[in-house]
């Protein structure tokens, strides 16, 4: 019996993951196969698995990598141990090895605001203000973004309503920049679009747009409005959460707006904003620098 492909289709069909993290766990799960060679699944013990991570590890595997196929390989082996009968989970108490936490990149507000506020001159560049505004009003993920139709707007409540890992809808507003940009964009969409088409964000051809079409377009708007660095969609997700955490410190609402099932998920931007604070103590207080050498 195919193992992983009966698998695979309960992620899809039962828990209703999206392909994209089907196709991920699919990854990781022949890794594993892979790394057992000809020992059977059932025959796999705890030391086979520390040898597979110590492996992957001397390869150059980072800690979060490893953490995350760890946590595919152990879903993988419960799903066996109730449908198929195995009587172990040979990865139950593995630990990846530590890695150091990065933060994630943000821009300066000053930054995300000259980013997002294009001048419109034109039908694409008119979706692409629109696009963006939306980015870093909401905090939506790339995946979110592309997957919009209209009907999930409120204009008049200002909110919009996504679908975010593991199939979860969350409500979150929109702010007054971002509403105009739509509104300025919708009668251009309809010009634009195919008669069969429902995504918010089209493209010059009339299709949804693509992923790898809105990471092209952002970074063409960073080099033209002179931001320096490597932006991309995420950036403004992480610019969004970072700078709303500075203004109100409320962990619990930013967790909401960002969609995060675990708040860990979520501190890492405390740490951002720590690093915001350190920097203005280091520069303002006058026993924090430190004393120059004889």
């Amino acid at each position: 019996m195919d193992y992983l492909a009966a698998y695979l289709s309960h992620l899809s069909s039962e828990r209703g993951l999206s392909p994209l993290t089907c196709e991920n766990y699919a990854r990781d799960i022949r890794a594993l196969q892979e790394l057992a060679g000809e020992t059977a699944l059932a025959d796999l013990k705890s030391a086979h698995i520390r040898r597979f991570v110590a492996a992957l590890h001397s390869k150059g595997l980072g800690g979060k990598s490893i953490a995350r196929m760890l946590s595919a390989w152990r879903g993988f082996f419960n799903w066996l141990n109730r449908r198929h009968g195995m009587d172990h989970n040979p990865c139950t108490g593995m630990r990846p090895p530590k890695s150091e936490k990065s933060l994630p990149e943000s821009l300066s507000t000053d930054q995300a605001v000259k980013l997002v506020d294009i001048k419109a001159d034109g039908v694409l560049a008119q979706r692409d203000h629109a696009m963006l505004e939306l980015f870093y009003s909401s905090g939506l993920r790339l995946a979110e973004l592309v997957s919009l139709d209209p009907d999930d707007l409120d204009l008049n409540e200002a909110i919009v309503t996504v679908t975010g890992k593991g199939n979860k809808t969350r409500i979150v507003p929109v702010g007054k920049c971002a509403i105009a940009a739509i509104r300025a964009w919708l009668p251009s969409r309809e010009l634009l679009k195919n008669a069969d088409e429902t995504a918010l964000f089209v493209s010059r051809n009339g299709h949804r747009l693509t992923a790898r079409a809105v990471e092209y377009r952002m970074k063409i708007w960073a080099i033209k409005q002179g931001i320096a660095g490597n932006v991309h969609p995420h950036t403004l997700r992480h610019s969004f959460a970072s700078h709303l955490l500075q203004s109100s410190g409320d962990l619990r609402a930013v967790q909401e707006l960002l969609g995060h099932a675990n708040i860990s998920t979520t501190q890492v931007y405390t740490h951002l904003d720590y690093q915001h604070l350190a920097k203005v103590y280091d520069e303002a207080h006058p026993r924090a620098k430190k004393k120059e050498r004889l």
